[in-house]
């Protein structure tokens, strides 16, 4: 039953919405909120009227048949003015498009634009790209030249001549000469108003719409609205006053978000996109959103049972199943619907509880954490009795509870004061005890750490000693092995060159021997002198060993007196 704009496919509530289907009883209500809603009463059950048509058009205001009215196609403007020129004429009145041609002086008309012609009061167009001279004056005699206007222009209105176009995010707010109110979007229309006027009251930006409305509580953006006002005088002459009326109301409604629309004691659910309500009859309800909410609610001070005021903080999550339901309550946030249910039943379980089993005990053990008592009866109370009753009660608003919580309560009074202040001393106390006992296990762990430094550094200095030694030994080792080396190496060539002396002695001994001329015996001898006496000095005295006692008597006394020479020379003076 929607009634959809041929271009753009938006929905309109327009003023084509009062017909009334006969024979119809009751109402139907689509779970995807496009059809209408009513506020269920056990008197509509038993006898329900005859059902309204549905809030959207049923009859496209450009689908009806008027004089001297075309709509611009995808062809564009100059065709739709084409079409209305020849209804202009058939009708017997003169016609619209000029008949002027072109020439080579005069006032220049450009691609892309037309010129205007007031002919007496009647519009003519130059629709020819060209210039147009002045002359012959029969065809300035009654016209007057008022300018030129582009071809693509939003809107053209000259002498009752009027022309639409938009492009796909615009929509055009039009007034027909009967005062009714249409809508224009992604498309256009060309008209002539012989008997009052087409005025365009707006253009608007459907995807940047001016007013945003915002949830009071949330703070979230539900959607935008824009109305467009009509001036309307009252009275005439100089005491005429000038008011604006709204004609038309826009709406931008995001996804998941839906708005509620009322037409006398009927309501209506739309969904998220773009609508534009042009029926006086139907007004603007609300805005909500589908997703889920939360907040942090105060409640209002209550009353134990022994007389001891509470303060509560709690908090509500929750999500919009059915807006209908919540509307037709006359709430218009599901916060406020929310708020008075979870009031009434908290006022019911506090009324019944003590402020003793209200009081949560509180221990602190050595790492700060809180350990909850034994005394949790209105924790318990809360969630065995006020999750389920706000649940139940939330239904009834289409509202579904997903979650509540307390995360704040304040005792009031002199009891509360008193034991507020008890409970603070014995929580500082707990606290001190508790950073008692932090410090000192704060002390043992330091002295365990260091102690375990200390026990590192000294396996790290028996690990760097016992390297040390082992070097120390291994040099030593193989100093010593390299001194017997050496040592048996340089023996072994003593004994070596001591044999190979000894063969060349023998050798040359052998060749001495058996030399057999007696003067070569001589000669050798005597170069054998030579060489003993420039070993041992032209002093040294020789002495023959043919004689064994005196040998050795000669020996000693050469012995004892070369003794004696030292010591004479290093004889100190």
């Amino acid at each position: 039953m929607d009634a959809r704009s041929e271009f753009d496919g938006t929905t309109v509530m327009g003023a084509n919405d009062d017909l009334r289907l006969s024979g119809e009883k009751g109402f139907s209500s689509s779970p995807s909120g496009n059809s209408k809603g009513k506020i269920p009463t056990p008197e509509a059950d038993a006898a329900a009227p005859p059902a309204l048509v549905p809030f959207v058009n049923t009859i496209e205001y450009l689908d009806q048949h008027r004089p001297f009215f075309v709509r611009c196609h995808e062809d564009g403007l100059i065709p739709a003015l084409e079409k209305l020129n020849a209804q202009i004429i058939a009708a017997g009145h003169p016609p619209l498009l000029s008949k002027m041609s072109p020439m080579d002086f005069g006032r220049e008309i450009s691609p892309g634009q037309i010129g205007l012609i007031n002919r007496a009061g009647w519009p003519e167009l130059l629709t020819r790209p060209g210039k147009y001279a002045g002359f012959p004056f029969r065809n300035w005699w009654a016209r007057r030249f008022e300018g030129r206007q582009g071809v693509s222009d939003a809107v053209i209105q000259f002498q009752g001549l009027t022309c639409v176009q938009v492009s796909q995010n615009q929509a055009a707010v039009v007034s027909d000469p009967q005062n009714q109110i249409f809508v224009i979007r992604s498309g256009g229309f060309v008209a002539l108003a012989l008997q009052g006027s087409y005025d365009v009251l707006a253009v608007v930006d459907q995807t940047h719409l001016q007013t945003a409305i915002k949830d009071n509580m949330t703070g979230q953006v539900l959607g935008h609205m824009q109305e467009v006002h009509m001036s309307s005088a009252l009275g005439r002459g100089d005491k005429a006053k000038h008011q604006d009326y709204v004609v038309a109301t826009f709406l931008n409604i995001p996804a998941n978000n839906c708005a509620i629309l009322q037409r006398g004691d009927e309501l209506q659910q739309i969904p998220a996109g773009q609508h534009v309500i042009t029926n006086p009859n139907v007004t603007y309800r609300a805005l909500f959103t589908r997703g889920e909410c939360q907040i942090e609610m105060p409640a209002k001070d209550i009353m134990t049972k022994d007389q001891v005021p509470v303060s509560l903080t709690i908090y509500l999550k929750w999500q919009l199943e059915e807006p209908l339901k919540l509307t037709g309550h006359g709430y218009v946030s599901p916060y406020d619907a929310l708020r008075d249910k979870s009031q009434s039943i908290l006022t019911q379980i506090v009324a019944h509880l003590e402020y003793a089993s209200m009081v949560k005990s509180r221990t602190l053990g050595p790492e700060m954490e809180e350990h909850p008592g034994d005394s949790t009866a209105f924790l318990d109370s809360l969630r065995a009795r006020a999750m389920d009753d706000l649940h139940l009660a939330a239904l009834e608003y289409g509202i579904v509870l997903k979650d509540l919580a307390v995360i704040d309560r304040k005792f009031k009074g002199e009891i509360a004061a008193t034991m507020d202040h008890l409970t603070r001393r014995a929580l500082e106390a707990q606290v001190e005890a508790a950073n008692v006992d932090r410090e000192n296990s704060n002390r043992v762990k330091k002295q365990e750490g260091e102690l375990q430094v200390a026990q590192v550094q000294a396996r790290q200095r028996q690990t760097i000693a016992d390297g040390d030694a082992y070097t120390v030994v291994a040099k030593a080792k193989a100093d010593a092995q390299a001194s017997a080396i050496a040592a048996e190496a340089k023996a072994q060539s003593i004994r070596i060159q001591a044999a190979a002396e000894a063969d060349a002695i023998k050798m040359k001994a052998r060749a001495v021997a058996e030399i057999e001329d007696a003067f070569a015996r001589e000669v050798e001898l005597k170069r054998l002198e030579i060489q003993r006496v420039a070993a041992f000095g032209n002093k040294a005295v020789f002495v023959p060993a043919s004689e064994p006692g005196m040998g050795s008597n000669m020996s000693n006394a050469m012995t004892m007196g070369m003794a004696a020479g030292m010591g004479r020379d290093i004889r100190p003076s």
